[in-house]
């Protein structure tokens, strides 16, 4: 894909953002940015976690109202109240969180988003248009099918879709690759190029710099909730991009393999062929052996929806085995409660910290205690040694680098933030066994080294660590051990070392490994 730099042309910007400002009680998430994007470009935004890039694409999208600043659609003034205000100027977004009805077809979904819906829908029609822009753009989806039924990657095409159809010309992506595999990221860059070729102008939200230099056309960076430098892809590479984002270079953690085994050290974790009844949402796990051993990590690659979370939870005793074994530390646990396997020693860093790991009402110093209640009571429980807690926090938060306040209640903390306090709570009091699912999601790039450095410094004090992660570059660089889950089963085992990313991908979506 060409640069395309418009430093110095006399271009109008397609949409230009003008000394935006835009504050919360006790924090400047805005502080007077100026952001352009041009027509035929994809531009990427960067930041880390807080640095303003959600704020300033939801002003952009109607989500919020800045304080200060205006915005311009072609040079002359726009005004977006409303995510209605911003369709009707063509400006469309793809949240990271999916906003699709599993119960209705690619069709009627899409549908309900146009502009003007008849009040007969004329399905002929409609799928005569999405088929166009699939094979103009290489969107394949069949219209009549069910969303329920879709991949993660074909309902992210989906939304896409939808915005094409809606008349977007500016499409704001919020951390698009998230959970994609390798080779579907290939596929997603490819359609954002032929976008761009046709003349529409892309945002792009990412964590991923490397990702960020492979597909945009300029790059800018926030820091602290102002612009720290706006470049061309050709100018950039990733340490620079990385000191914009931090003010300093970081250093990547160190990793290292695991040392050869004791044959005779038994597992941590041995789960025995064990199978579990889905309800809801739930995906059934089928036929699971799988060992963790001190001093290893082992991870677990799949796309959303597999089974990750179910491992994780059946390890946990939050789902019970409908057949098979779970052993403990050497000790069967297949139907011990939650409480009993947490006194065990194992400890738990949920995908969702708000909604798995926090109440969200309590301060952050006391959803610290939460987890270890039996450690801080005293007079026979009718007392809470805060002090202790206190210390243990600060303690811990020093050791890994981490900063967030103690006396703020949960829900008022930034979802970096509560992930970070999750990771403390769990590590701090050096856990046997740990269950890490997606443990850097939402964390910036200096937080997401200092968790992994977290992990790696547990497993090589003896602990093990089952990692669940869709980030297979992550995977690749922790795991001592890596297993492939895809509809409930384990399809894969490797040592990293032993096969590639596009292998492991592949095996994620259940697609036949391509050898050239």
């Amino acid at each position: 894909m060409p640069d395309q730099s418009h430093q110095g042309s006399a271009q109008t910007p397609f949409i230009a953002m003008r000394e935006i400002t835009k504050t919360f009680p006790g924090v400047v998430a805005n502080d007077q940015i100026n952001f352009d994007v041009y027509r035929s470009e994809i531009h990427a935004l960067l930041g880390e976690n807080g640095a303003g890039k959600s704020t300033l694409v939801k002003i952009l999208y109607g989500y919020y109202r800045a304080d200060a600043g205006r915005i311009l659609l072609d040079g002359k003034p726009v005004s977006i109240r409303s995510p209605q205000d911003a369709r009707r100027a063509n400006i469309g977004m793809v949240f990271q969180e999916f906003t699709l009805i599993p119960a209705l077809s690619v069709a009627e979904n899409i549908a309900l988003f146009l502009p003007e819906l008849p009040a007969v829908l004329n399905r002929r029609e409609i799928h005569r248009q999405i088929q166009a822009l699939s094979e103009r753009y290489e969107l394949h989806v069949d219209p009549q099918v069910m969303v329920a039924g879709l991949s993660v990657g074909e309902r992210q095409k989906v939304e896409i879709l939808k915005l094409l159809l809606s008349n977007a010309r500016i499409l704001i992506l919020d951390e698009p690759t998230r959970v994609l595999a390798p080779h579907e990221v290939v596929a997603l860059f490819r359609v954002l190029d032929h976008l761009r070729q046709d003349g529409y102008a892309i945002i792009l939200i990412t964590h991923k710099v490397k990702e960020v230099l492979q597909c945009a056309d300029r790059i800018t960076v926030l820091r602290a909730g102002r612009v720290a430098g706006s470049l061309p892809r050709a100018e950039a590479d990733e340490g620079k991009l990385v000191t914009l984002m931090f003010g300093r270079e970081l250093v990547g953690p160190k990793a290292g393999r695991q040392k050869a085994r004791d044959e005779a050290v038994p597992p941590l974790l041995e789960l025995r062929g064990v199978e579990t009844r889905a309800e809801g949402a739930e995906t059934s796990l089928k036929g699971i052996d799988l060992r963790v051993y001190p001093g290893e990590i082992v991870g677990v690659a799949g796309v959303s929806g597999n089974g990750q979370r179910e491992l994780g939870d059946i390890v946990l005793g939050m789902i019970r085995c409908a057949r098979g074994k779970k052993l403990l530390f050497g000790e069967d646990l297949t139907h011990a409660s939650i409480g009993t396997v947490r006194r065990r020693g194992v400890a738990f860093v949920p995908e969702d910290p708000l909604t798995m790991a926090a109440v969200p009402f309590m301060t952050v110093l006391e959803n610290m205690a939460l987890t270890r209640t039996w450690h801080y009571a005293r007079s026979g429980g009718f007392r809470v040694d805060w002090q202790a807690i206190r210390s243990d926090v600060q303690d811990a938060m020093g050791r890994f680098g981490f900063s967030f306040p103690l006396y703020a209640p949960a829900r008022a903390l930034s979802g970096g933030n509560l992930q970070r306090m999750t990771i403390v709570r769990e590590l701090a009091h050096g856990p046997r066994l740990i269950i890490a699912s997606y443990p850097t999601r939402g964390l910036d790039v200096q937080s997401a080294i200092a968790a992994r450095q977290a992990l790696i410094q547990a497993r090589d004090d003896g602990a093990g660590v089952l990692l669940i992660s869709e980030d297979l570059e992550e995977l690749f660089a922790l795991s001592d051990r890596l297993i492939v889950l895809y509809g409930g089963r384990i399809v894969g085992t490797f040592r990293p070392e032993e096969t590639d990313a596009y292998t492991v991908g592949h095996l994620m979506t259940g697609a036949e490994v391509q050898h050239v």
